[in-house]
């Protein structure tokens, strides 16, 4: 799945340029992701190696109510550089100003993933090994709730400290649900 995952990356990236001539999207975002960390999901942290690489779209606001609660839609990718689990989502993302150039921007979208969901082997040791590697994600279809701190350096550039969190949250799936924890870094650039 991960050549899926480049290729969707690619082919976002080479329709930036048109979209944002046409006012559609509102920035673009690459960043460098801590994969599988202990934050909300310690005890399965660190069963994968590697780090993510990110590529996100967002797209202009959609004025369904005040201009403060009215979401940006996105869509992104996720790519594991050591063949681990990767990801697609999309959803929205709100954006609040604290203090000037500073922003919080929650996010809730819909995620499919290329990782394991459940254990494999032929008897308990086995399997037993096996879940000691591997994250065990139960569903291919996972929610994706992420948080991100942005510092806007001027006008066009910002930096971003962003949480994800990946999880079916016995919704989308039943079983195994060991959920699924990134921290990163992103560039921001607004059109």
């Amino acid at each position: 799945m991960n050549k899926a995952l480049i290729a969707f990356a690619t082919i976002g990236a080479g329709t930036f340029n048109m979209t944002a001539q046409a006012d559609i999207v509102d920035s673009v975002r690459l960043g460098v992701m801590d994969h599988n960390v202990k934050v909300l999901t310690p005890k399965n942290a660190n069963k994968e190696d590697g780090f993510n690489l990110s590529a996100d779209v967002r797209f202009s606001k959609w004025n369904l109510s005040s201009e403060t609660w009215s979401p940006h839609p996105y869509l992104m990718a996720s790519v594991n550089s050591e063949d681990r689990t990767s990801y697609i989502a999309v959803g929205l993302e709100w954006d609040f100003e604290f203090l000037e150039g500073w922003h919080f921007q929650p996010s809730f979208g819909y995620a499919l993933h290329s990782g394991k969901l459940e254990s494999q082997g032929a008897t308990a040791q086995e399997r037993a090994v096996f879940d000691s590697k591997h994250l065990l994600l139960g569903s291919r279809d996972l929610f994706r709730t992420s948080f991100a701190i942005t510092k806007d350096i001027n006008e066009t550039w910002a930096l971003q400290l962003i949480y994800d969190h990946l999880s079916h949250g016995q919704i989308l799936g039943n079983g195994r649900n060991q959920g699924l924890d990134d921290v990163g870094v992103r560039v921001a650039y607004s059109f």
